[in-house]
């Protein structure tokens, strides 16, 4: 990218760039997240007060660029006297137009409107930083959600295989087969799965009130369908993605924005240092009588041209080190911004490797260890296996379920921190960065 210190239009260029394309619920073919995040970006209060701020640099821009443009004011003044001893009246009519104007002979005033220009771009760029960050946490929050439902589905069907499990060994203690031992740890396996319930259900409601939260709604006016993961579809991430993508990330144009807002205060800095030429002109028309109002010799016209001389103002040298101070600052944040771009695509797609490639040998140790519970739970009712196997296979198979739910959640996370690492899905030409599994 060019030095943003020699282009003025680095921030107009930003803006002509095409948005970044929002995480949606069409890449994991899910209408309810789609819809929430409609519904966030449209309500959320966060990304309101982004955009109060938008409006707040918008005003200062204009503010910035009212010294370019003559200001005209006028004025008048009417008073009447009854002169005594006479029915003479004398009446006194005065209309002043006043006009001054600052010749922008070193640009200072232009600097200072460029500089508020690109403050309000950085204003809508911060504003795309807080909606991305505000969508991506509804997409992890509605996959935190549902996968405390699946947590939730998972435990209430291990209370009922548990319960089967201890009515066997119940059985068998009747027969003199089993003893109370047996029994007892069966009933811990099946009370620690009961306790379970609450924690998830807690976890449940409080991903809802999460969600509320970023939609703007109290939590009495949300409700959320979810359902299971494994209903979800698996975005996949097309090969062959250009690095330039990085560059269209909302903090990267943020800090470049800044940057070029800083540009422009050094050159504000340095032009203060100059004489500035003020114009004033003032015209008008006085008369002691209405009648003669407009005549020709009442009219008053003055024009007067002045020059300031700031050389010797001490507060001069500090802004201007003031300013360079803030451009070098904003130039480190801006390299800074570079490399944290590069360093998040490269975390998202390790992890999303390695969150699906542990998926995939999750899913084969789950079905390993639910071949190994049932051939237990068979020969447990044949009486050929002893109990500490039966609660061996069924302690292992419960484990593996729910890890392998917080497994899936974290690829579906991985997922949601590479589309925000690439500014929300950005393609060059219009081409996605991600086609749709199904």
């Amino acid at each position: 990218m060019a030095s943003t210190r020699r282009t003025g239009g680095a921030t107009r260029a930003a803006r002509r760039r095409r948005g970044p394309r929002r995480i949606g619920g069409r890449g994991f073919k899910s209408a309810e997240l789609s819809l929430l995040i409609e519904t966030a970006e449209r309500e959320n209060q966060d990304i309101g007060a982004a955009l109060a701020r938008i409006e707040q640099a918008d005003a200062q821009s204009r503010i910035a660029g009212a010294p370019l443009i003559p200001l005209v004011s006028a004025s008048a003044d009417a008073q009447a006297e009854r002169v005594s001893g006479s029915r003479r009246t004398v009446g006194l009519l005065q209309a002043q137009l006043n006009a001054s104007y600052e010749l922008d002979f070193w640009g200072k005033n232009r600097a200072n409107l460029r500089s508020a220009e690109a403050s309000a771009a950085a204003a809508r760029f911060a504003k795309e930083v807080v909606a991305l960050g505000v969508v991506t946490s509804v997409a992890n929050t509605y996959f935190a959600l549902m996968a405390s439902q699946e947590q939730l589905l998972i435990a209430r069907n291990n209370v009922a295989s548990a319960k089967t499990i201890l009515d066997a060994i119940q059985g068998r203690v009747d027969a003199g087969t089993a003893t109370a031992l047996d029994r007892a740890q069966q009933r811990s396996v099946l009370d620690q799965e009961k306790a379970r319930i609450p924690e998830i259900e807690q976890n449940i409601r409080l991903n809802e009130t999460a969600l509320a939260l970023l939609l703007g709604r109290p939590p009495v006016r949300l409700s959320v369908k979810g359902g299971r993961m494994t209903g979800l579809a698996v975005p996949k991430v097309s090969p062959g993605i250009p690095s330039e993508v990085l560059l269209r990330r909302p903090d990267m144009r943020q800090v470049e924005a800044e940057l070029a807002a800083t540009d422009s205060d050094v050159t504000a800095a340095r032009a203060a240092f100059l004489p500035s030429f003020d114009l004033t002109a003032a015209g008008g028309v006085a008369s002691t009588a209405l009648r003669s109002l407009f005549a020709s010799q009442s009219l008053v016209y003055a024009l007067a041209a002045g020059v300031t001389q700031p050389l010797l103002d001490p507060t001069l040298p500090g802004e201007l080190d003031l300013a360079k101070g803030r451009y070098r600052e904003n130039l480190f944040a801006y390299r800074r911004a570079a490399v944290q771009s590069f360093v998040d695509v490269e975390n998202a797609l390790v992890s999303v490797r390695k969150t699906t490639e542990q998926e995939r040998l999750q899913r084969s140790a789950v079905d390993s260890a639910r071949e190994a519970y049932d051939i237990a739970r068979e020969q447990l009712k044949g009486g050929a296996i002893d109990i500490t196997t039966v609660l061996t296979a069924q302690q292992s198979l419960f484990s593996a379920q729910d890890i392998l739910v917080e497994v899936r959640l974290a690829r579906f996370q991985a997922i949601v921190s590479l589309f925000e690492a690439l500014g929300g899905g950005w393609a060059p030409y219009g081409s996605p960065l991600v086609s749709k599994a199904g």
